[in-house]
């Protein structure tokens, strides 16, 4: 692993497990029925992640390692029957392990822009806010007003942006200005279409060539 990644110059290593993918199957309860001891109860459930955290914390340092978790998500029928409590108990074992970040996917969320806070189902992940002592990092469904206010509470330390970013490559700089956004394409996400998609969003001041829109 130190040969693969650190010496190739990263600064370190994300492991995901959310998202439906193999160490999220393990966690939760709606697809794992195994009956040995990495099966059963939530810690049993969480065993393989947190052997991999281990593993790979021992090669490189906690301190290069990030974490990202998708406790709430349903993606690809992988769901568990108490979120709760396997985030807060997954946020636990990994501040006990001194990883770097945290990078979370929030639950569907509600935004409440007229009120200036962030809507209830943003606070969903406040009690791994509090549980976790390093960086944490939110994703999923946040428009500019939502990622300043995420950051105001201190609710979160960083913001992850993906469909927004993926739609428009100079994102920084539109919400310095509050610019409009570029709308995605849902259609042309994961295609090996080499005209349309990914590289033909437009940046500021320049006109649509594919499926970018003012």
């Amino acid at each position: 692993m130190r040969h693969a990644c650190v010496r190739a110059g990263f600064d370190g290593v994300e492991l995901h497990a959310g998202n439906g993918y193999l160490l999220d199957q393990f966690m939760k309860d709606g697809v794992n029925d195994r009956a040995d001891g990495y099966g059963g109860s939530l810690e049993n459930r969480c065993r393989f992640t947190l052997e991999v955290v281990d593993a790979v914390s021992n090669q490189i340092g906690p301190y290069c390692v990030g974490v990202r978790l998708s406790p709430y998500s349903g993606c690809l029928g992988c769901r568990d029957s108490d979120p709760d409590e396997l985030a807060v108990y997954m946020a636990r074992e990994l501040n006990r392990r001194d990883i770097l970040y945290l990078n979370v996917v929030e639950p569907e969320m509600s935004w409440e822009g007229d009120a200036g806070a962030l809507g209830a189902g943003h606070h969903r992940l406040q009690a791994m806010r509090d549980t976790f002592d390093g960086t944490l990092m939110v994703g999923g469904g946040y428009g500019r007003e939502e990622g300043n206010c995420a950051i105001a509470e201190e609710y979160a330390d960083l913001v992850a942006y993906g469909r927004l970013f993926l739609a428009n490559p100079d994102l920084p700089e539109r919400f310095r200005r509050n610019a409009p956004l570029n709308k995605y394409d849902r259609a042309t996400f994961y295609t090996d279409d080499p005209v349309v998609g990914y590289t033909d969003y437009p940046f500021l001041g320049q006109t649509s060539k594919g499926n970018g829109m003012m």
